[in-house]
């Protein structure tokens, strides 16, 4: 059994979750999120696609159930000793074999927290789950007590966070290499990946996000591949990957020239970034880190084309996303402290001359400030 973090970080781990427990006066907490299962137990899997959770209760008992599939994904990625599975068969019902585990942990009757904003939390699960614990226990929506945790990075974590950072400036030496005039956005994809795997690195959370000419302007990846014109523009987002936590950067790229728009709107995202990384200190709200991307943007007469969100906090995160809490968007009162790691963006997408212009990167809050992880220069490079 390989855990990527020591015995003692994980008992730390635990104990702040069941003090957060005891605040809350939870008698026992159902996390489907598997980012929860991940930080607390190592827990390694993408088999949260289907009806999974890991109770905790107020003792100290850990409890996976999970389908035969991941009995030895969890015997082997986690510290969970009691794995208990439910089985597929027509109309399987999981969560009434999860009121057998709650029985057997005496909480008929106490108040159980669920984290239900998670993927493996679909509709109908939720359903299920409600109608299943009904008149059973008290249910309270706590979908961000280990979340809360999550956010403030430890110092085991950190150096895997660095480790990633270290991946997504690799990425970006093999995306300025392969980019040129008639080149293939599958070939610059598929280098950017190449040199994380075989640098130790995983998948991301989600696809790398690319564009070029007129989908240089998305922000979400999409199927379409195509080869770079002579006079074009690309558009990458990339996160090195390391143990699955992340480490995020955007570039756009001009091909054969700049527009003179894209020198302005270049210029601008520099000073956009660099006002945001003033901002991003112990003590300012998450909301305070927007509205000086806003103010930048919108005194440079950037309005229409800057997003309503600069950013998001990042670590490790299973697919869909690599997205984690909290964002940064206008009025969010989460208060920035060290151990923090946040991607800033600064997106500019010019709908009616079909430009854009991008650049993001990955801070870690300090004691004193902040630390720009990544360590590739932030010029515009035309090529």
């Amino acid at each position: 059994m390989a855990l990527h973090f020591s015995k003692e970080e994980f008992e730390k781990r635990k104990l702040k979750t069941l003090q957060s427990m005891k605040e809350q006066n939870l008698d026992a907490l159902l996390m489907f999120r598997q980012e929860s299962m991940f930080w607390l137990t190592g827990y390694d899997t993408f088999g949260y696609v289907f009806f999974q959770t890991l109770i905790l209760d107020q003792k100290g008992n850990v409890i996976l159930l999970t389908r035969a599939p991941d009995l030895r994904q969890a015997q082997n990625t986690s510290n969970i000793k009691d794995i208990r599975i439910w089985v597929d068969k027509d109309q399987s019902n999981p969560t009434e074999d999860l009121k057998v585990i709650l029985n057997d942990l005496n909480l008929k009757g106490k108040k159980v927290g669920i984290e239900y904003e998670a993927y493996g939390m679909t509709g109908r699960n939720a359903l299920r789950l409600n109608k299943s614990l009904e008149s059973y226990c008290e249910v309270e929506d706590q979908s961000e007590l280990i979340t809360k945790h999550r956010v403030i990075k430890s110092t085991e974590e950190i150096v895997y966070v660095k480790k990633a950072a270290e991946l997504a400036d690799k990425a970006l030496d093999e995306a300025w290499k392969y980019t040129k005039a008639g080149a293939s956005e599958a070939k610059i994809l598929a280098e950017m990946q190449r040199v994380v795997l075989e640098n130790g690195g995983d998948y991301p959370a989600n696809e790398y996000i690319i564009g070029s000419g007129h989908n240089a302007l998305l922000c979400r990846y999409q199927s379409e591949k195509r080869n770079l014109s002579d006079t074009d523009q690309l558009s990458i987002e990339w996160a090195g990957t390391f143990k699955h936590y992340h480490s995020a950067m955007f570039r756009t790229i001009p091909i054969g020239k700049a527009d003179p728009k894209h020198i302005k709107m270049h210029e601008a995202c520099v000073e956009a970034l660099n006002n945001c990384a003033k901002t991003l200190i112990p003590g300012k709200t998450a909301g305070d880190v927007f509205d000086i991307h806003a103010k930048t943007f919108d005194d440079l007469g950037y309005n229409k084309a800057r997003m309503n969100a600069c950013g998001y906090s990042l670590g490790s995160t299973f697919s869909p996303n690599w997205m984690d809490w909290p964002m940064l968007y206008t009025g969010n009162p989460y208060k920035i402290v060290p151990g923090n790691v946040f991607f800033m963006h600064m997106i500019l997408m010019d709908s009616d001359n079909e430009l854009a212009m991008n650049l993001g990167e990955t801070y870690l809050v300090t004691e004193n400030g902040n630390e720009r992880l990544g360590k590739q220069k932030l010029d515009l490079v035309v090529l």
